[in-house]
């Protein structure tokens, strides 16, 4: 049985010691502080942060012994600093330790160097503070040179530095100016999941900015697929969303796809949970790699299977992913090879509210094509759109969306008397005139258009 130990006792020792001791007594009682910190109460450790931040902060011009003293007192500051839920790690913040480790780093090298690289991690991963001062204080260039240089292991901790900061606006700028956005890709590729789950952060705030370009140079990716393939939920999500944003330029549609990133938004689609986003970034990035003809060949591939095989929430996804596909000229001839069709007319009779709904939109967006028209009626969509939009049970939506496709029919001479019938119900005469109505406001906007390219053109021809 371990014996009770009267802790301020032994903090009174300490303070003794650090107070009077010689540097050799000085260093022992902080090593047995650092050994102790494990099992000490939380409330006696912050007792130790104001002498221990003094001697990390000692002016080391006129005394020899400061070095080795700033060394073991960063040690000790680094495990009283992990201890609990980070409380200590901002106490030790609060009093400025962040600077006093930059400068000491400016100058140091080998044991103590990784001693306070170590220290100073595990203070920016907690204190907003800390971080404040690192980045407003030549922080970011210290690093980085600290990066370019070392040839240790001290990499990984500096990469995980990084990552934190640049979660910050300003940290991220000078990366960018400091042509230094290596090693936030780096980060990302490399180190604890924690780390690198803040760079690939970083790399997607980075991604909506010029930068994009300079990322996808460095390789940026096949890092974001491979987390998006072997990383938890969490990470999952944030991967998607990067490499979402990354993708959302016309020279990167067809290099995400070609790194194998569509089967893995497939699978985010289906991700079970009350959390909603992983679908939404899936769907939204589906949409921007649906540009490209041979990547919604793909993409509709994968919704076939999960219109068959999923649960109602992924069924209801994939359907309005379809929706969104099908409002593109070059996807209507995809939609039809992909078999999937067929699958949505069943759904549309039995499927959930919210597939109903995707899958009624999907179909009124086809019904503008001749023939998506003939492979919709082909699979007997008409009878049933037909009968959702007389439900006056069915939500508004729907029987809006039922009642646009079967105006499409109606003005067909193929299936204009197929459909005759619905003349007679108020929803399509309100939707028939409805459609008049935009499809002459978009003529009118056409003619302008063309009108003022024609002006623009005489314009500059005067200019000549």
């Amino acid at each position: 049985m371990n014996p009770v130990v009267d802790w301020e006792q032994e903090l009174n020792k300490y303070q003794n010691v650090i107070a009077s001791g010689t540097k050799s007594t000085k260093v022992k009682a902080m090593v047995m502080l650092a050994r102790l910190s494990k099992h000490a109460p939380e409330h006696v450790l912050a007792q130790t942060i104001p002498t221990l931040t003094e001697i990390l902060g000692h002016d080391v011009s006129n005394d020899d012994s400061a070095p080795s003293l700033q060394e073991t007192a960063a040690y000790c500051l680094k495990c009283v600093a992990c201890r609990g839920d980070g409380g200590l790690a901002i106490e030790i913040g609060a009093h400025g330790t962040a600077l006093s480790l930059l400068r000491l780093l400016s100058h140091s090298d080998g044991r103590m160097q990784k001693v306070l690289i170590k220290c100073l991690l595990v203070i920016v991963s907690f204190c907003n503070t800390s971080r404040t001062l690192v980045a407003t204080n030549g922080g970011v260039r210290i690093i980085v040179g600290l990066l370019n240089s070392c040839t240790n292991d001290v990499g990984r901790y500096l990469l995980e530095i990084l990552s934190v900061l640049a979660l910050r606006r300003d940290v991220r700028n000078a990366l960018t100016r400091l042509r230094a956005l290596r090693y936030i890709v780096e980060a990302a590729g490399s180190g604890s999941m924690i780390s690198r789950e803040r760079a690939c952060q970083a790399i997607g705030l980075l991604g909506m900015t010029r930068a994009r370009r300079t990322l996808v140079e460095l390789g940026v990716i096949p890092v974001l697929v491979e987390l998006l393939h072997v990383g938890d939920h969490a990470m999952k999500l944030v991967a998607g969303n990067s490499l979402g944003l990354i993708s959302a330029h016309v020279d990167y549609i067809r290099p995400v796809a070609q790194a194998g990133a569509i089967p893995l938004y497939a699978e985010l689609l289906q991700v079970q949970g009350p959390d909603p986003s992983g679908k939404e970034t899936a769907e939204d990035v589906f949409c921007i790699l649906a540009v490209a003809e041979a990547n919604a060949a793909e993409i509709a591939g994968h919704l076939v299977r999960i219109l068959r095989e999923g649960d109602d929430e992924a069924k209801a996804s994939a359907a309005d992913v379809m929706w969104d596909l099908s409002g593109y000229k070059h996807c209507s001839s995809v939609v039809r090879g992909s078999g999937a069709i067929p699958i949505l007319v069943e759904l549309l009779g039995s499927g959930s509210e919210e597939v109903k709904v995707n899958v009624s939109g999907s179909f009124a967006q086809l019904s503008y094509d001749g023939m998506d028209r003939m492979a919709l009626a082909d699979a007997g969509a008409v009878p049933i759109l037909i009968d959702l939009m007389n439900d006056v049970d069915e939500v508004e939506e729907l029987r809006d969306n039922a009642a646009e496709a079967i105006v499409n029919f109606y003005e067909d001479p193929l299936y204009h008397d197929r459909v005759s019938d619905a003349i007679n119900v108020p929803l399509f005469r309100n939707m028939q005139s409805r459609l008049v109505l935009v499809r002459a406001s978009n003529e009118h906007m056409a003619r302008s258009l063309r009108r003022m390219s024609v002006e623009q053109f005489t314009w500059n021809l005067d200019l000549e």
